[in-house]
């Protein structure tokens, strides 16, 4: 599951003024990050806006990645939802030609006890062609996958190769990573946290700050593998402001509004989400302007 280790980018579906999907954007995006250094992309995830494209578009955008990216890096595609049998069902009518795992997000809206999240994981595991990495993020879930739940799962299924952690609860992700197997992959799931989950034994981060700058967060992430701490933590503070203000409004808006001051994509978003407020957004082009000043 090495495919999976250093650092991955939720990578957004940029849209154009009608909110029709920018796929010239799209490029642009991709190259940026593979230029990078970035060593996987994340495709149809929270930043990506899942919920608020059709079956048809996630499809086409899923094909235009993995033609764009050309087997340069690892492809990821997200692949989840609060009905079990419906995501088994997304599933078995995927070609899965050019994906490398999904991403399945934990059960939201229903609350399921922790047996039923357990049964959840381990039916989509036995179903997937290609490795999954489930992500715990129980701010927008409401529920949260618990330690000994991650640590049953990733010893008992095989085709789970690790676990996007977005609880920002730094004793449970010490936990997981004390007790999971050697080949499972913890995954900071919050791009304020990757360099303290790297330090205690993580395997990397999937980030939202990547899409803007892909070169420093794989620059924080290979120093932070290396045990190069000092280096490491220079650079995740030097982009300390700018990893607060992508959260600020909301995700994605914070990193589509940095995206749009670099000129990589149009600052549009689809409802209910909405572009930073005005105040935001100068905070946020002064952010920028500093770090690109060196």
């Amino acid at each position: 599951m090495k495919r999976f280790k250093g650092s991955g980018v939720a990578i957004i579906t940029p849209f154009k003024n009608d909110s029709s999907i920018d796929f010239s954007a799209l490029g642009r995006v991709v190259e940026h990050i593979i230029g990078g250094g970035i060593n996987y992309i994340v495709v149809l995830g929270t930043t990506g806006e899942s919920v608020t494209l059709t079956k048809d578009e996630k499809k086409a955008v899923i094909s235009y990645v993995i033609e764009a990216v050309n087997g340069r890096v690892p492809i990821v595609a997200g692949i989840g939802g609060n009905n079990t049998q419906e995501v088994i069902n997304t599933i078995r009518h995927t070609d899965f030609t050019g994906i490398d795992g999904i991403l399945s997000v934990a059960p939201y809206y229903n609350k399921p006890t922790q047996r039923g999240l357990f049964q959840h994981f381990k039916s989509i595991a036995n179903c997937s062609p290609v490795p999954v990495i489930m992500y715990n993020v129980p701010g927008r879930t409401g529920c949260n996958l618990t330690a000994d739940t991650c640590i049953e799962l990733a010893k008992e299924c095989e085709n789970i190769a690790g676990v996007k952690e977005a609880s920002g609860d730094l004793a449970q992700i010490m936990k997981i990573i004390r007790g999971k197997p050697e080949s499972f992959n913890v995954i900071s799931g919050d791009d304020m946290l990757t360099l303290p989950v790297i330090a205690a034994g993580g395997a990397g981060v999937i980030s939202v700050l990547a899409n803007a700058f892909p070169a420093a967060t794989a620059e924080l992430v290979s120093n932070a593998l290396k045990s190069n701490f000092k280096t490491a933590r220079e650079l995740q503070f030097k982009y300390l402001e700018l990893t607060e203000l992508l959260f600020t409004e909301g995700n994605p808006a914070g990193v589509k509004a940095m995206l749009g001051i670099l000129n990589k994509c149009q600052n549009t978003l689809r409802l209910p989400l909405v572009p930073v407020s005005r105040s935001t957004l100068t905070r946020i082009q002064k952010a920028v302007e500093e770090v690109m000043k060196g």
